[in-house]
């Protein structure tokens, strides 16, 4: 009986953690616009990454994945955020570091970390997939080839739509 229910509980979890709603939430693109995330056209795969300037692993996967973006774009149809959570002390470093890298993703400026906090998210790296409006995908840390397994993700959720 206590394996029935604590299965149970680990199925509600599970289904809490993976199919989230978006929470209506607002934040500032490193371009000056504001979006409102529980608006996000999720009608193909959304990918956030939630990083910083001073997380190292942050950096390594955001390079990872710009390496093979532009294959990426041409497989699947996905739209990339990259979710900076840098405090007001290190946002000013955000578009140097942007630009210098080269990086074509729309990113996001989450300086008072309420998108983070709205989505749970504790550490970074953190990479979610947003499809039809719920997180379907969360992954946290960075290894190399950690980059492959989130393309699998992707195609995985574009072939379901």
């Amino acid at each position: 009986m206590l394996k029935v229910i604590l299965s149970g509980f680990l199925f509600l979890y599970v289904s809490f953690c993976y199919a989230q709603d978006l929470p209506n939430v607002s934040v500032n693109t490193l371009s000056g616009d504001r979006i409102n995330f529980s608006k996000i056209d999720s009608s193909h795969p959304v990918v956030v990454s939630f990083w910083a300037t001073w997380c190292l692993p942050c950096m390594e996967e955001l390079t990872a994945i710009n390496d093979k973006y532009e294959d990426w774009q041409k497989e699947s149809q996905f739209t990339l955020l990259a979710a900076a959570t840098d405090d007001a002390r290190t946002v000013s470093k955000v578009k140097t570091l942007v630009k210098s890298k080269g990086w074509p993703y729309t990113v996001l400026l989450d300086s008072n970390q309420t998108l983070k906090r709205a989505l749970n998210i504790n550490s970074i790296p953190h990479v979610i997939i947003i499809h039809k409006g719920k997180v379907v995908y969360s992954h946290i840390g960075y290894s190399p080839g950690d980059e492959d397994e989130l393309i699998k993700k992707i195609k995985e959720y574009n072939t379901g739509n």
